[in-house]
């Protein structure tokens, strides 16, 4: 099956690629800035949901990169969205979708999900 078609991705799918990551995938954060202060999934980018509507416009290639510390992903790229329990989240794929990124899963659980199998596992 091709990527986005395998629908939302645990975190038992999600844990070996931040372990790992290739560039293969992006992990995008749509928390705002505050939010993203009680911790991050390793080797994702904060991109608030709040900033989408021009984050996300082809015009805007170049300030994508500035901006984030990242080039703006390409259509093809594979692509997770979190926030804070998948919601805002949800909202991205979608909007994503829309826009042409066909290669987005929704990390269903979230920051919510993610700090408490971390903390379950010591982390």
């Amino acid at each position: 099956t091709d990527w986005a078609g395998k629908g939302p991705i645990s975190y038992d799918e999600l844990k070996p690629i931040t372990e790992a990551p290739t560039g293969d995938v992006t992990i995008i954060d749509v928390r705002e800035p505050s939010e993203t202060a009680q911790g991050m999934i390793p080797s994702a980018v904060n991109v608030p949901l709040s900033e989408w509507p021009v984050a996300f416009k082809s015009s805007s290639g170049g300030n994508f990169e500035q901006k984030y510390a990242l080039p703006r992903p390409e259509y093809g790229q594979k692509m997770i969205v979190y926030c804070r329990t998948g919601k805002r989240s949800q909202q991205a794929l979608e909007e994503l979708k829309k826009e042409g990124w066909a290669n987005v899963r929704n990390f269903v659980g979230s920051w919510t999900e993610w700090s408490k199998q971390e903390k379950a596992r010591g982390k």
